[in-house]
């Protein structure tokens, strides 16, 4: 039998993340402010690409994430980048006195925080996805972490960043903690998902009781005009 982590953005879509859904037929994506990724069935074929193209539109640059088929002739592949999925087999999750709640509120200081770390794709909605949480000193954020896809039984945190004035000092780490400890009490297991080529990264989050599951890439290709 399948996982849900093997699809795990068209799993998010069809289960927990539903009310997210933007659907043409069997595809689903997540709306642009939210997030940028796509869900395509375990056997695409040419009808759902179709819909690929009726859902993002003439030209439109669309990311599949974990993906296992290549788009059809007369798509271009922008990029494709090699990822690793990580989950938890040990993670020592506890909640962490420091960290806060972030919200709507927030999104324009964790925009800016995104901006000059890069941890991956984060967007004005993205905050809606899951409990977000961060750090504060002297009333600036300077880490954050939070929750993004979620396969049934499953959620990814995602957006771990530090601002680099303040790294070295395991926020990261106390986020990732607390972020784990939410998923838990939900009953659920925490995931990640990293650049294969962020290797002092993914050298982390396995010293903190993740392990390998899979090797996914994450494709950006473009409609055709």
């Amino acid at each position: 039998m399948s996982s849900p982590l093997d699809n795990p953005t068209w799993t998010s879509l069809a289960g927990p993340h539903a009310r997210f859904a933007e659907r043409q037929g069997r595809v689903l994506r997540y709306p642009e402010d939210v997030a940028p990724f796509l869900g395509l069935p375990d056997d695409p074929g040419e009808q759902d690409w179709r819909d690929v193209a009726t859902l993002g539109g003439p030209g439109a640059t669309v990311v599949v994430a974990s993906t296992f088929a290549r788009p059809p002739a007369g798509w271009e592949v922008i990029e494709a980048l090699p990822g690793v999925q990580l989950v938890d087999e040990g993670v020592t999750a506890a909640e962490d006195p420091e960290a806060v709640r972030l919200g709507p509120a927030d999104v324009p200081e964790m925009l800016d925080l995104v901006a000059r770390t890069q941890p991956g794709p984060f967007r004005k909605r993205t905050v809606e996805l899951g409990t977000y949480l961060g750090i504060r000193r002297e009333g600036a954020l300077v880490a954050m972490a939070g929750e993004r896809l979620h396969p049934p039984g499953y959620t990814e945190i995602s957006a771990v960043c530090t601002d680099p004035a303040f790294r070295g000092q395991g926020l990261g780490t106390r986020l990732v903690h607390a972020v784990a400890f939410g998923i838990r009490a939900r009953g659920e297991t925490p995931m990640m998902h990293a650049a294969a080529r962020n290797t002092s990264a993914i050298r982390l989050y396995q010293s903190l009781g993740f392990v390998l599951r899979h090797r996914p890439d994450f494709v950006a290709v473009r409609v055709p005009a």
